[in-house]
């Protein structure tokens, strides 16, 4: 009951006490202004029509790279192309359909890719979304396949043409949630459409901390390969990550509208990731605001991370062809 009082208490100053940490974590952004030239080099963003996606492909295009914008619609990705192409006077910015949900979709997007390039620098699995439930046409959670298991997929699949080009970089945009997670290797595959899920995030979480032990057993199999991956936390950041959510989440998510980055902040971190000669060697690297940060000890265990990532590969169906192109622990 005590700490019933204490909550009913503290309960009117507590939207102000958030604004404060939120207020200050805006103040925190670390701006990158690297003179990094690009020109001649290929990236790839996912989810790049809006949003953090959209931030970090203008930032690529500015800066002289050929960029492939990896998109579910047609019109919007269309729309951001000819934006970004207008207001950086880059015309090499390129439209290329993926849904994260179809397995099918993310294979023909790579085929696509491999068939049509001669190189990849760097490529930034940054589409996600907050869903409340519900499964993808291939029969899997739809957090767990958009945020982990199709971004998981199309980078396996390009990794051969990441090998072929010198010095190429994976950035993964995770979330901070990852530290609230508690992922069950026994029911990955698991979600709940309750209310307390969505808000609390949960599954968003699990699905997150996935992707977070995956990018760092990847980053273990391509040790000495030139590839190099990490993940990135934007922080609290305006998106479109809440689509999914119902009315009145979607109310919640406006009103704290004026406390959150925006995407332009939110897209730092990987731009720094991506792109920083600071980080040439730095692979299997958690950051928040440009900072490598600890992570949860479950990242880091080895045992765990072997077992996920063949759970993994098991949902994603791979077949003998792809197999033979999956890195292995090097002895």
């Amino acid at each position: 009951m005590t700490a019933l009082y204490l909550l009913l208490a503290f309960a009117p100053i507590l939207p102000i006490l958030l604004g404060v940490v939120l207020i200050i974590a805006r103040l925190r952004t670390k701006w990158n202004k690297s003179p990094v030239c690009l020109a001649g080099k290929t990236v790839i963003v996912t989810g790049a029509n809006s949003g953090i996606g959209f931030s970090t492909a203008f930032e690529f295009a500015i800066r002289g790279a050929k960029v492939i914008l990896a998109c579910r619609s047609i019109s919007l990705a269309e729309k951001a192309r000819k934006k970004i192409m207008e207001d950086t006077q880059n015309p090499n910015v390129f439209v290329r359909i993926v849904d994260l949900a179809s397995f099918k979709s993310v294979r023909a997007f790579a085929a696509e890719i491999n068939n049509s390039e001669d190189r990849l620098d760097i490529l930034v699995n940054n589409a996600g979304a907050i869903m409340e439930g519900g499964r993808t046409v291939d029969g899997l959670s739809k957090n767990l396949q958009v945020n982990s298991l199709g971004p998981f997929l199309l980078t396996l699949l390009l990794i051969d043409l990441l090998k072929r080009t010198n010095s190429s970089r994976i950035v993964n945009v995770g979330s901070a949630t990852i530290y609230y997670a508690t992922l069950n290797l026994n029911d990955l595959n698991y979600y709940s459409p309750s209310i307390f899920a969505r808000v609390a995030v949960f599954n968003y979480a699990n699905s997150k901390l996935c992707s977070v032990i995956l990018t760092n057993e990847l980053a273990r199999r391509l040790k000495s390969s030139g590839v190099t991956v990490n993940t990135v936390d934007p922080g609290l950041v305006y998106t479109g990550i809440a689509r999914e959510w119902n009315i009145i989440g979607k109310i919640m998510f406006v009103c704290v509208k004026l406390l959150l980055r925006s995407s332009r902040e939110g897209a730092q971190g990987s731009i720094y990731v991506a792109i920083s000669k600071n980080l040439d060697n730095v692979t299997g690297k958690f950051f928040m605001n440009s900072v490598e940060t600890s992570v949860p000890s479950i990242v880091n265990n080895q045992k765990i991370a072997k077992e996920l990532w063949e759970n993994c590969l098991s949902f994603l169906q791979v077949t003998d062809e792809e197999r033979l192109s999956i890195p292995c622990i090097e002895k």
